[in-house]
């Protein structure tokens, strides 16, 4: 047998033999946990024996009890069924609860109650229902349960001054309580709906509705787990092009000059259609007058003819010069001389 297969048997078996021990160390400590855990105290929590909605009345064939460590009984939590039923009238689901899960005071009704959102309010909190659409409740994915934060979009009108856009976070961490009219927080299909119910302070219920008349809100979807605040600022349009105040100022200024010529330039046609609907009218006017006159029959004037002027006879003038003919002998001369007076 060769050195290396010898070594290679001695440490199979090493490890082999070690692996047996600590595997009945672990068995041993287990169960000694487990005789120490028989020695703790223990009590009874009232769990739901099948899943509830919001709005389900409590019944004890939906409901059971489950053996749990009597020092870590969660507060609000019932022992007993009897205890939870306790009261007169029925008492509804709040909210979601799973299989299994432990039936708090919080989740619940009192006797009688019914499952509304006031007996879902904290205690001090508001419900203020939001306007939204398509686009502005993030496309329907917001449900009952969820965090939003609201923002506020506005346009501020400056005396002699350009217009400002800007967009701030009105709130944070808003607790969604019901869309539309439907406050069960385990529906999850996306439903486009025309309002969101948020619970909000005092305080923010008024910011809310103010901000409502002062210009458009919006949601925004957080995390489920994100609950802490964060540092916003407010966004201005020159944060979205890079430009300066100034280039804005300078754009709006040229859109208010061009929209200025424009109206002058409708008042000019309105006034040329205005002088050319007075010509029309005034061709109207005389036109009608002409036929008027067309109507009318004529009346013949005779005059009388002017009188004879005498006739004058004027003695004509003898001409200036005179023309004489000569003889010499067979030939006729003829000679223009002036004519004496």
């Amino acid at each position: 047998m060769r050195a290396n297969t010898l070594i290679m048997i001695v440490l199979a078996s090493v490890f082999g033999v070690l692996a047996v021990v600590l595997a009945n160390v672990w068995l041993a400590n287990q169960r000694s946990a487990m005789a120490r855990t028989e020695d703790v105290n223990r009590d009874t929590l009232v769990v739901a024996a099948v899943p509830l909605k919001f709005g389900d009345s409590l019944s004890a064939d939906k409901l059971r009890e489950i053996p749990w460590p009597a020092g870590a009984v969660p507060a609000g939590a019932f022992k007993t069924t009897k205890d939870l039923l306790a009261g007169d009238g029925a008492k509804q689901a709040l909210q979601a609860i799973g299989v299994n899960e432990p039936v708090l005071a919080t989740k619940i009704t009192g006797p009688g109650q019914r499952a509304t959102l006031s007996a879902v309010l904290a205690e001090g909190m508001k419900a203020v229902s939001i306007r939204v659409n398509d686009v502005l409740g993030v496309a329907g994915f917001v449900f009952p349960g969820d965090r939003v934060d609201v923002l506020l979009t506005r346009t501020a009108h400056n005396d002699g001054g350009p217009e400002k856009s800007y967009v701030d976070v009105l709130l944070q961490s808003v607790k969604v309580l019901a869309v539309d009219q439907v406050a069960d927080e385990s529906k999850d299909s996306p439903t486009v709906v025309k309002a969101v119910t948020v619970e909000v302070s005092t305080k923010d219920a008024q910011k809310l509705t103010l901000a409502a008349d002062a210009g458009q809100l919006s949601l925004a979807l957080r995390q489920a787990a994100a609950s802490k605040a964060e540092s916003t600022e407010r966004i201005t349009l020159s944060d979205l092009t890079g430009d300066t105040p100034e280039d804005v100022a300078k754009r709006q200024a040229e859109a208010q000059k061009q929209a200025a010529a424009d109206a002058a330039a409708a008042a000019d046609r309105q006034r040329a259609d205005a002088k050319i609907d007075g010509l029309a009218k005034a061709v109207e006017r005389v036109g009608s007058q002409v036929d008027e006159l067309s109507k009318t029959k004529p009346v013949v004037v005779v005059q009388p003819p002017p009188p004879a002027e005498p006739v004058k006879y004027v003695q004509p003038e003898p001409p200036a010069r005179a023309t004489i003919g000569v003889f010499r002998g067979v030939k006729l001369e003829t000679y223009d001389v002036p004519r004496q007076r």
